[in-house]
């Protein structure tokens, strides 16, 4: 949800600046609320994470956990500023000089849906990734139990999805495959 008392238009500097405790992400000068996740979320996000970080281990590319900023354009405006729940970066060179960013997209951006980010995921975040040319992006719905896979072709995203015992192969990382039957256990 945007906030209403906000400015009208804020930078990556100005998100910097923020120091009310309060999570935030930047969209268009935006800024947009965290709110704390679920215990659900958690659980997948941090199942997740294992298994990428482990496929990952001894390999170039690196998987990180929210909250890290990733900032989409900041070789321009510099005013969109994500929390990815989840993301795989394979240059090093996109980790900003003093460590506190990523600047420009990563390989792999893993969003899990939450009640109030639904929009903010499916939609704002959906379009950032696409023209910033996220590799592979999926947004993970517990509710459903489903996951939703966008991959590239032309510049646009085009959506493949799973659901039940499906098996997921991520496509900027070879040789790895999530079973969703493991991924929805209780």
């Amino acid at each position: 949800m945007a906030l209403a008392h906000a400015p009208e238009y804020l930078t990556y500097r100005d998100y910097l600046n923020l120091d009310d405790g309060i999570r935030y992400e930047l969209i268009d000068g935006v800024l947009y609320n965290m709110a704390a996740p679920s215990l659900r979320h958690q659980d997948l996000a941090g199942r997740l994470y294992k298994w990428l970080s482990d496929f990952l281990e001894g390999k170039s590319c690196k998987a990180y956990i929210a909250p890290v900023d990733v900032r989409l354009n900041a070789d321009k405006f510099d005013d969109v500023v994500v929390q990815p729940d989840i993301l795989v970066l394979c240059d090093k060179d996109k980790i900003d000089p003093k460590g506190k960013s990523i600047i420009g997209p990563p390989d792999l951006i893993i969003e899990i849906l939450s009640p109030s980010s639904g929009y903010v995921d499916k939609v704002l975040k959906h379009k950032k990734y696409q023209d910033a040319g996220v590799r592979e992006y999926w947004i993970v719905d517990p509710t459903h139990e489903t996951v939703d896979v966008y991959l590239p072709l032309d510049g646009k995203y085009y959506p493949r999805s799973y659901g039940g015992d499906n098996i997921i192969p991520v496509q900027v990382l070879e040789g790895l495959d999530i079973h969703l039957e493991k991924l929805f256990i209780e």
